[in-house]
């Protein structure tokens, strides 16, 4: 048995799992998949290779290769500014914010001053985001934006596509193209696929870390970011029907393993699949090029953005502070609430995912994740 499949059986027999799946792909397919458990808590569904799955915030990673798609296609460089394409945007002191500023979270925009805002309108997330008076200055360090950083791809993707919603722009463009299981939206006849999303166990007497410390603040940043956006349901509340069949480019993505690392492994190979062209090279350095790095006053840790993904911090001698992507520098991806994690590693030129539905307690994934990118890079 590899050293991958051992510690994927080892989450299940620990107790940890439910139902998950990982999944590796290369330019050639698939390198290693496997999925165990089952889709809901009585554990009388069994998880299949085709069982779709809410993948929380690694949606955004999605959402940004839509809008860096787009931007590229209509020549947008990372320097404009926002208000150039959006003019409503540049209002309460926005008007210098380029399209950098916003896609590495230094815009400031990480939560709104606004009540009204609901997360199932659009108009009005934007609406309240163009009157939103930057939180930090621009030459702060990076404060991530959970619930309206999708919203403000999703605008941009309408603004340069004449209208089409971010969850269209990504079945036309990539999604079906590449034959993917995954929906920023998923249409009702899908639903019986999905596997129910459980909320993370309390562990009795663990002691708090800073981002549960600052989420417990009603004044933190991270209180106010994570807050934002009324109507925003409970974990459980995002297996219902109409949470499900929702856009939502934060946070509201739902596919399969196969297909979020199929899709990475286009990523890490420069945006090429097979004869297609996705991406072209200047694309494939907003990816991979840092643009920002520091204290995240959201996310209570060291962070560091490209355009849009994550990627590891690094130290002055470009060592990695940590390593949630694996071994390479220039790995980008995104994470997901409750442990789901995509990455891209063009050194290696693989797309890697792991998706479960037992949530657990962190910001970022922890163990259970790690000891899974951590055992298919010990293979060699």
């Amino acid at each position: 048995m590899s050293a991958l499949h051992e510690a994927f059986a080892k989450n299940f027999t620990s107790g940890r799992e439910v139902g998950a799946a990982v999944s590796i792909f290369d330019a050639n397919g698939v390198v290693e998949s496997l999925h165990g458990g089952f889709c809901d808590a009585a554990r009388t569904v069994p998880w299949k290779p085709e069982t779709l799955v809410l993948i929380w915030s690694a949606t955004k990673g999605l959402a940004v290769a839509c809008a860096l798609h787009a931007m590229e296609s209509a020549g947008v460089e990372m320097d404009a500014k926002v208000g150039e394409l959006w003019p409503e945007f540049a209002q309460a002191g926005k008007n210098n914010l380029t399209f950098a500023h916003v896609l590495s979270h230094r815009a400031g925009l990480c939560a709104l001053d606004s009540k009204s805002a609901t997360l199932l309108d659009h108009e009005s997330v934007i609406r309240a985001l163009e009157a939103q008076v930057p939180l930090r200055g621009l030459d702060d360090a990076p404060a991530y934006g959970p619930r309206v950083f999708g919203f403000i791809l999703d605008e941009i993707v309408r603004r340069l596509s004449g209208g089409e919603t971010l969850g269209a722009y990504w079945r036309r463009v990539f999604a079906e193209p590449l034959g993917l299981d995954i929906w920023i939206g998923l249409p009702e006849e899908f639903h019986p696929r999905v596997a129910t999303i459980l909320p993370p166990r309390v562990q009795p007497g663990s002691p708090p870390d800073a981002f549960a410390v600052a989420f417990s603040d009603p004044d933190s940043l991270t209180r106010r970011a994570f807050s934002s956006l009324a109507g925003a349901p409970p974990p459980s509340g995002m297996n219902s029907s109409r949470i499900r069949s929702a856009s939502l480019p934060s946070l509201g993505g739902i596919g399969s393993a196969v297909s979020l690392a199929k899709f990475y492994a286009m990523l890490a190979a420069g945006g090429r699949h097979g004869a297609n062209m996705f991406f072209g090279e200047k694309a494939f350095r907003w990816m991979t090029t840092r643009l920002a790095q520091g204290f995240d006053g959201v996310l209570q840790m060291e962070a560091a953005y490209s355009a849009g993904f994550m990627m590891d911090p690094v130290d002055v001698g470009t060592r990695k502070i940590r390593s949630l992507l694996g071994p390479s520098v220039s790995a980008f991806g995104h994470a997901g609430a409750g442990g789901s994690l995509a990455f891209a590693d063009p050194e290696r030129g693989i797309g890697f995912a792991y998706v479960m539905n037992q949530m657990e307690l962190g910001v970022l994934p922890n163990d259970r994740c790690l000891s899974l990118v951590h055992a298919f890079y010990s293979e060699g």
